[in-house]
């Protein structure tokens, strides 16, 4: 049953790990990674990633990106999202902090933005118009 529109951005505003889908050109299927997310019901999703990656360079390209994010208990449920690229903006500490804290438990934070400060140099936030949606919850099996 596919969900109602408070439902399907409330899920989306979840921290759940999405599966991002960008074209990659005609002669091969788009390149799907794992990445975190940021969603308030009502704006854009928005996430980062490297600066100049080949992520980044196919998102520029294309200017159009689709996620989808799903679990399994305690009922099967999934919400994908598609959209135009809205900016593409220098990323932030901010963001960097953000996203740590929602993705991880709290006594992990710190150690993991000491190493994303060292190790993974500059990024781009990638701000996305949900234009499309397609939901279901299928219930629990």
């Amino acid at each position: 049953m596919a969900l109602s529109r408070e439902d399907r951005e409330q899920f989306l505003a979840e921290p759940h790990v999405g599966a991002l889908s960008i074209s990659h050109g005609p002669e091969r299927g788009p390149l799907t990674v794992p990445i975190w997310y940021q969603y308030t019901p009502g704006g854009p999703l928005w996430f980062t990633t490297g600066k100049g990656s080949r992520k980044h360079q196919l998102i520029e390209a294309s200017g159009f990106v689709s996620l989808m994010v799903e679990r399994v208990e305690p009922s099967v449920r999934y919400v994908a999202v598609d959209g135009p690229v809205l900016r593409i903006e220098p990323g932030t500490d901010e963001q960097l902090v953000e996203m740590a804290r929602r993705y991880l438990p709290p006594q992990t934070v710190d150690g993991y933005l000491d190493m994303a400060r060292r190790e993974h140099g500059e990024s781009v936030a990638v701000f996305v118009e949900t234009a499309h949606w397609l939901s279901a919850d299928l219930g629990a099996f």
